[in-house]
Parts: structure tokens; sequence; C-alpha cells
């Protein structure tokens, strides 16, 4: 039997009041991070393999049906807000389509062919990575996708939550981080989508470190899309140059990011 589909290692749930419930399921929380972790060098090595794809125009692929689909979709989505990078450096796809993001599509998830296809919406190339993402790692949908992908010569892995799937054998890096079983039997929403999220977190973040879209430790390209985030952008200017609020505002404001506004500074330092 999969780790997935095991039987929850607590019984009597429904008799069970709120702290209780509460206590347990953090319990189990506690040990995904120690799963994650032991998986920290595979995680590395895809890192050190997407930077140079993405760095000569290759972009990265999330696919998933479900739960897996709609995190690779979240992860994808916060990139450009986050960073500043094009909205598609960073895809992520779910078997039915968008509609699928709010409300299940019955068997989409069953179509091997599908995820190729909607890849090929977007072109490809060889340097272009596909990231399955798949707790149980049986999906098909998941399963064609990276099969198609890597016999194209693209770059793939996967992020699975057991061992010795069909989807681990498919790629070139598996991440399989298990988790154990679900404190509501199968429901792999719960462990398995948070060390889902946590893998795609340290992914997407290492890969856009290390292609410069951060500074020190700051957003420096981050896009100035709500109030919050200009004051943020403003005292992050008012941090590197020592200008007040206001200025640092008004610079911020003319060169539409805090990179652009910081270089502009020390670049016109004497004459401002």
């Amino acid at each position: 039997m999969k780790t997935t589909e095991s039987s929850s290692n607590y019984e009597n749930l429904d008799q069970m009041d709120s702290i209780e419930l509460l206590q347990h399921i953090n319990a189990e929380d506690h040990k995904v991070a120690p799963a994650v972790k032991a998986k920290i060098e595979v995680i590395a090595a895809l890192v050190d393999q997407i930077v140079p794809r993405m760095r000569e125009g290759g972009r990265l692929f999330y696919i998933g049906a479900g739960t897996s689909g709609r995190l690779g979709i979240l992860d994808a989505s916060e990139c450009p807000p986050t960073y500043g990078v094009p909205h598609d450096w960073v895809i992520g796809l779910i078997a039915g389509g968008d509609a699928a993001i709010r409300k299940a599509v019955e068997n989409a998830e069953d179509d091997p062919e599908m995820a190729w296809k909607d890849i090929q919406e977007y072109g490809f190339s060889a340097l272009d990575t596909v990231i399955g993402i798949a707790a149980s790692g049986s999906t098909p949908y998941v399963i064609g996708g990276v099969k198609t992908a890597r016999q194209k010569g693209l770059l793939t892995a996967c992020i699975t939550c057991n061992a010795d799937s069909l989807l681990a054998r498919e790629v070139e890096y598996p991440i399989e981080v298990i988790v154990g079983p679900e404190f509501v039997t199968g429901s792999t929403r719960m462990k398995s989508g948070t060390a889902q999220k946590l893998v795609l977190n340290m992914i997407s973040t290492a890969v856009m470190i290390r292609l410069g879209r951060v500074k020190g430790n700051k957003m420096v390209d981050m896009q100035l899309s709500n109030a919050k985030l200009v004051d943020r952008g403003t005292k992050m200017i008012m941090e590197a140059t020592g200008l007040d609020y206001q200025s640092a505002n008004d610079l911020l404001i003319s060169e539409g990011s805090v990179r652009n506004a910081t270089e502009f500074y020390y670049k016109n330092k004497g004459q401002l």
C-alpha cells in the first residue's frame, strides 16, 4: 500500500474534541520539515541544473492535478510580483485547465497525453524544466507529461510523497518526501500538500536568488502593486541610501523598482 493511502495513526477522529484534533494535526505537521530536510541534496542538485538553463532563456513548468496542481500554480503565480520576472518564466499547469483551480474537473488527471499538450501551448525547448507534482506518484496526467518532456530533451523532476513511484522512475531528479500517513486517511492536501509547498518554496526561491532577483536579502525587483509594497520599497531605499521617506518614495515612483531607484541614486549621487 502507498504511504499516502495508508491508515491514519489516529482512530476515532469523530470522537475527539477540538483541542485534541488540533494537537494531533500539529503533531503530524511537525514531521514534514524533517522529511523535506532529508531531500535537500537532491533539491539543490535540481536547482543547480535549472539556473543555467533559465539564464539561457529556459522556463520552469509545474504540472499537477488537484491540490498538487493548485500548489504549482500558486508558486508560479507568486514569482512575477515577488521577483519582477515575466509571467512566462515559471508556469503552473493543472489537469483540467484553469477551471480546475476552483472546482475538480472529472477524469482530467487520467489523460496521460494532456499535460504535454498543455505545455506545447507555450512552446518548448531543451532549456525548459518540467517538474511533476503528485503526492501519489501515480497520476497519469503528470507521469505522461514528464515522460514526454524527458524524451524531448527537457530537464525533468518530480515531487511526490511515496517511495519508488511510477512518477519518480520517469524523471532525472525525483524528490520523494515521505511524510507518513495523513491525519485523515488519504487526505493528501494535509501533510503531503505542506511538504510539496515547502519544496516548491525552496526551488523557486533558490532559483530566483541565484538568478540575481534578490540583493542582499531584499526583493529589489518586486512589483509595486499596492500601497504596502510601495511603503516597503520606500523603506528599502531609505536603508540603502540614507534618504528621507519622501525623497525615497519619489525616487521609487520615478524609477519603478527598488533596484532601479538604488542604482540611479548611486549613479547620480553627486547631482541629487
